[in-house]
């Protein structure tokens, strides 16, 4: 069973930085696209940023391009998203998740079949 488990989220003023980690467990980690999606109150899940596999690869949303970087550690079985220059909107809860294949590189949610159990992230302007 695969478990992924956030942490790094917190409270963090306008144009600040935070580093959110996404541990996972129970799959072979170096073979899998890893993504970060996020949900703010009243709004549906988006997509923040993939990477793949090789690490080789990455996607971003527009909102989020040139400000977030994602990194991976296959050796700990771990992702990173690196925020920085954080803006109010980007306040909502980061959910790290698994894509169901190996070897291949999508962005959309309903391919990921496993998924944390997010971490906040609030930015006070």
């Amino acid at each position: 069973q695969v478990q992924l488990v956030e942490s790094g989220g917190g409270l963090v003023q306008a144009g600040g930085s935070l580093r959110l980690s996404c541990a996972a467990s129970g799959r072979t980690f170096s073979i899998y696209t890893m993504a970060w999606f996020r949900q703010a109150p009243g709004k549906e899940r988006e997509f923040v940023g993939a990477l793949s596999w090789s690490g080789t690869r990455t996607d971003y949303a527009d909102s989020v391009k040139g400000r977030f970087t994602l990194s991976r550690d296959n050796a700990k079985n771990t992702v990173y998203l690196q925020m920085n220059s954080l803006k109010p909107e980007d306040t909502a809860i980061y959910y790290c998740a698994v894509d169901r294949f190996s070897f291949r590189f999508v962005t959309v949610a309903k391919e990921y079949d496993a998924w944390g159990q997010g971490t906040q992230v609030t930015v006070s302007s």
